[in-house]
């Protein structure tokens, strides 16, 4: 009698067993108060924002600074500086053309006298020949952007193009992007254009 007894029990205690092993874990108690927090969801704009380098954003923000207040205009060729300012450059002819600015999709107008008429009052050739086509110029805005010329991009003797140090946009004085700004017509963008001009550096290549 004892032994049937023995596997009458074991027999029962198996399937116990295996149903403890397949129950699904039940999930982890509530917080007091009955609310269950939920985890957190990203958005996929955040996580680009948040894995951005610190220097895409920098520059990102720094596009949209306001340009330190621009100076007196100086240019400088062979050991050589002449200061223009809007009040003196008024005084010299004037040329005007009409832009189409991709960045505001707008049509522009601007006034101002041709750069190639300032620097050669330093002694820059407007007619250059071989080892002259070397010249280039390197512009800087007070917010420190540059850009480059050569010599040829800004001759009507070579190039059909205009680079204007302008001093009026659509018959007003340039008061955010001024007081002088250079303006280049016939180029798809604006890219080198510079707002508040402040230095013209005209070099030699070697």
């Amino acid at each position: 009698m004892k032994r049937y007894l023995s596997i009458t029990l074991l027999a029962f205690s198996i399937p116990v067993v295996a149903a403890a092993q397949s129950e699904p874990s039940s999930p982890p108690p509530a917080p007091a108060g009955g609310n269950q927090v939920q985890p957190a969801h990203t958005s996929p704009i955040q996580t680009q924002h948040d894995q951005m380098p610190m220097s895409d954003m920098g520059r990102m923000n720094e596009a949209h600074k306001p340009a330190p207040p621009a100076g007196p205009l100086a240019i400088t060729f062979a050991g050589k500086t002449a200061q223009w300012t809007a009040a003196t450059l008024a005084a010299l002819p004037h040329t005007t053309v009409s832009v189409y600015n991709e960045h505001t999709k707008a049509d522009e107008t601007y006034a101002g006298v041709p750069l190639i008429d300032l620097l050669v009052k330093l002694g820059v050739p407007d007619k250059p020949h071989g080892k002259q086509f070397r010249i280039y110029l390197v512009a800087v805005g007070s917010d420190g952007y540059e850009v480059v010329y050569s010599l040829g991009e800004i001759t009507p003797d070579v190039h059909d193009a205009t680079v204007l140090v302008a001093d009026s946009e659509n018959g007003k004085p340039i008061v955010e992007d001024g007081p002088l700004k250079l303006v280049a017509t016939r180029e798809k963008r604006p890219a080198r254009w510079v707002r508040n001009l402040v230095s013209v550096k005209v070099l030699t290549a070697d």
